[in-house]
């Protein structure tokens, strides 16, 4: 099911907003990442183990903001395109949520493909 996360503008660059999408049924988080002024959105669970990334509520961007981090291992993800760069599942990537701009309201779409569990 879709719905709106945010606002055009809500989300400066280097900042993120967390959501939570039902996908048939099935409670998906999220959250949308503003990379340089795009938007990008990803669920919100490490490829390695089945946890939520951020370590501290909705911080997911490391220090520098050149990376996504997950807050139990360490894994670094770049933010555009959800590879993971360093860390325990390198070679994967994390789950993408669609989002679709319409008027000044940022929606996001379920995601194509779902994390077991």
């Amino acid at each position: 099911m879709s719905r709106v996360v945010a606002r055009l503008g809500e989300i400066a660059p280097g900042e993120t907003k967390k959501f939570v999408l039902d996908c048939g049924g099935r409670e998906v988080s999220g959250f949308v990442a503003n990379v340089g002024g795009a938007l990008h959105a990803w669920v919100n669970r490490c490829r390695h183990v089945a946890m939520e990334m951020d370590w501290v509520e909705n911080r997911f961007f490391t220090e520098d903001g050149r990376f996504l981090q997950c807050a139990t291992h360490g894994a670094l993800y770049v933010p555009d395109t959800g590879e993971c760069v360093a860390g325990p599942p390198c070679g994967k990537s994390l789950y993408r949520v669609p989002l679709r701009i319409v008027g000044g309201e940022v929606w996001a779409d379920c995601p194509d493909r779902l994390p077991d569990g």
